[in-house]
């Protein structure tokens, strides 16, 4: 299996290709994190040629502690949902 980028990877990969600084790059990357982290708030993104994030909502539930074998109460939570767009798809083929 292939080495997974990192964060610092694709300010690199971005800095070299736009032909900015890292510290540029850098920012361009955060500022596109920043737009995701707003668009959940209201309630999900899309992004052309990427996918679309979404906000999903879990209901409590119960269920069971593996150690002990008791019953717990797990509560409701928000987890993000991510979609790839048809091209990702394909590309990770």
């Amino acid at each position: 299996m292939s080495k997974s980028m990192t964060k610092a990877d694709i300010i690199a990969h971005v800095a070299d290709k736009a032909g900015v600084s890292k510290a540029s790059a850098q920012d361009a990357v955060d500022a596109f994190i920043g737009a995701i982290e707003k668009g959940l708030k209201g309630g999900g993104i899309r992004v052309a040629g990427l996918g679309t994030f979404t906000v999903r909502k879990r209901a409590a539930r119960m269920g069971r502690n593996p150690q002990t074998g008791a019953t717990i109460k797990i509560a409701a939570s928000k987890s993000v949902g991510f979609k790839a767009a048809k091209n990702l798809k394909d590309a990770a083929r």
